[in-house]
């Protein structure tokens, strides 16, 4: 794919493709905890005719090392780059942990006019990782907004880690942390009833990293509640990862997806066709 070559300004790290320099669009792609910079994917979307940048949001030079506090001014900055651009349609792209900054991108910046959420989360987590401060415990927020921490749910330090073969699966952590601290939930929920963003999740039953299908349910209620639609896609079959055409993201060798290559690839050509009439 020939892409025109425009380097990211000073505070954005990544890389950014683009065929046509006229496009309309400008999607940003957010990988999840992995820390990658999921160029593949920013491919996929510049080959369609989008601007799309690969965005490196944490674990770069001069940032956060873990996801721990990290500003959501990072993802807002993005959206400045692209409208400079001259895109007048913003995209953002999350999985799983990216997921979740896509969908607070939205909320708190009314530029964002739609996000595809892959394996989402309803509300704020604690850090995964290190701070500035290099320190990961005790537990803060994986985000900040003005340089306030967002609330988020606790985690259970009294969880007995649970396998499915032979890794461990984080599944029955989050859902018990949900149950443990309800009364966190509230303030930790993530107001997508405050944003008009065209909201899409997908989302795959046999998730055993978190419960995004639950999670996606949960969202699709309170934008509902508010008299908001939502595209809920789910893979009754997928997991964690889900793979659009072209895509083959290796498993995990730290934690148990769930899924199967043949499910993650088919819920993804699934959720590519509505992907695309979103752009």
């Amino acid at each position: 794919m020939d892409t025109d070559y425009h380097r990211l300004p000073l505070g954005l790290q990544g890389e950014i493709f683009r065929i046509d320099a006229n496009t309309d669009t400008g999607v940003i792609v957010l990988a999840g905890s992995s820390g990658r910079v999921d160029e593949t994917r920013a491919k996929l979307f510049a080959s369609r005719g989008a601007t799309a940048i690969a965005l490196r949001w944490f674990g770069g030079e001069g940032q956060v090392p873990g996801i721990c506090e990290v500003p959501l001014e990072s993802f807002l900055a993005a959206t400045d780059h692209l409208v400079e651009l001259g895109c007048k349609r913003i995209v953002f792209v999350g999985t799983s942990k990216g997921a979740e900054a896509a969908l607070l991108a939205a909320v708190h910046d009314a530029r964002v006019n739609a996000v595809v959420a892959m394996s989402p989360s309803s509300v704020v987590w604690g850090n995964i990782g290190p701070g500035l401060d290099g320190i990961s415990w005790p537990e803060r927020s994986s985000w900040t907004l003005h340089g306030k921490p967002l609330p988020f749910i606790s985690s259970d330090p009294a969880w007995v880690p649970e396998y499915r073969d032979g890794l461990v699966t984080y599944r029955g952590l989050f859902e018990r942390c949900l149950d443990v601290h309800d009364s966190e939930i509230e303030a930790a929920t993530i107001p997508l009833e405050k944003t008009a963003a065209d909201i899409m999740l997908v989302a795959g039953c046999d998730d055993a990293l978190w419960p995004s299908d639950r999670f996606a349910k949960s969202i699709v209620r309170r934008r509902s509640d508010a008299g908001l639609p939502t595209r809920l896609i789910l893979g009754e079959d997928a997991g964690h990862r889900i793979l659009l055409p072209g895509e083959a993201t290796a498993r995990s060798l730290l934690r148990a997806h769930g899924g199967s290559d043949e499910a993650d690839a088919e819920l993804g050509r699934l959720a590519w066709e509505y992907i695309l009439a979103l752009l």
